[in-house]
């Protein structure tokens, strides 16, 4: 076996195409020369996709990125990454090549990058398929924050809720968190103070969690946290770690003395649930959080 994985490495190595595996968290734990070449990454360096993403961005080259907010354009893509078992598309570089990409993701987080240059294949269509992608991208995103709508949201979640019936993994969390007294923060600073608030916050949040796990804004200053691998007691955690988190954050560049907190109903997933039943529990557990003072999270009636 180890001489098949020094053939393998061997191969990829000296393969034209672009070949990368990421950990659990989004690190480039192992890339082949082609790889490194194409997004600028120094041998021995293992970066987290996001800081790649943002170096290249930064630098002009890498990956072709079109925006002019890099920070929206990261937190929309980590929205759909790592989301899948499997997903393709395509991707141009800065230098004019064109990539099919194929991202495979194992239910640990592991997940393998494999990049074809098909420059010399393109057509006309990638203009459709473009426009296609961008309105799939749209009718996904929350135009606000540049998180998941509710849409989207609530079809990982079904999506979850699906395999975790075939399965019966017996796992899987979903967590509603709101952002207490948003109301005070509009009448006080003001509807466009209050915005920049809630997109930080909402972009803070989904910083602080895993690639895999989803997260959206299914309205007003509530966001849906799912987390499909993880028991409750998981769950907890994770929870507490983002409370504590925002506790310390402050999301506001034109007034650094806000500070938010939030309030968050955690359930886990049950034999039977569909996604009002799984969303209803999380919802009424937020609002007993809500009522027992606030800043605090609230699973099945007990802290």
């Amino acid at each position: 076996m180890l001489q098949v994985l020094e053939h393998l490495t061997a191969l990829h190595s000296a393969s034209n195409a672009l070949v990368a595996v990421y950990d659990p968290y989004d690190r480039v734990a192992y890339a082949n020369a082609a790889f490194r070449s194409a997004f600028f990454v120094p041998d021995g360096e293992h970066p987290l996709w996001i800081d790649l993403m943002r170096r290249n961005y930064a630098l002009g080259r890498g990956s072709r990125i079109e925006t002019t907010d890099i920070e929206a354009w990261l937190v929309s893509t980590l929205s759909r990454r790592a989301k899948l078992a499997q997903r393709a598309l395509e991707s141009d570089l800065v230098d004019g090549r064109w990539l099919w990409i194929v991202e495979t993701t194992l239910a640990s987080g592991w997940g393998l990058f494999i990049g074809t240059d098909i420059t010399n294949l393109r057509t006309d269509e990638r203009s459709l398929r473009q426009a296609r992608d961008i309105a799939l991208r749209a009718a996904q995103t929350d135009e606000l924050t540049g998180l998941s709508n509710r849409r989207h949201i609530m079809s990982v979640l079904e999506a979850v809720i699906a395999r975790r019936t075939i399965s019966q993994s017996g796992k899987g969390c979903v967590s509603v968190i709101d952002i207490d007294h948003f109301k005070r923060i509009n009448d006080v600073y003001g509807h466009q103070v209050g915005d920049e608030v809630l997109v930080a916050t909402g972009r803070f949040i989904r910083s602080a969690v895993r690639v895999k796990d989803a997260f959206g804004r299914v309205g007003g200053e509530e966001f849906m946290l799912v987390l499909p691998d993880l028991t409750l007691d998981e769950g907890k955690c994770v929870i507490a770690d983002v409370l504590r988190r925002i506790r310390k954050y402050r999301p506001s560049t034109t007034h650094p003395d806000i500070a938010v907190t939030c309030s968050a109903g955690l359930t886990e997933i049950l034999p039977g649930d569909d996604i009002r039943t799984v969303f209803a529990r999380a919802d009424g557990n937020l609002y007993e959080a809500k009522r027992r003072g606030r800043d605090r999270s609230v699973s099945c009636g007990t802290d």
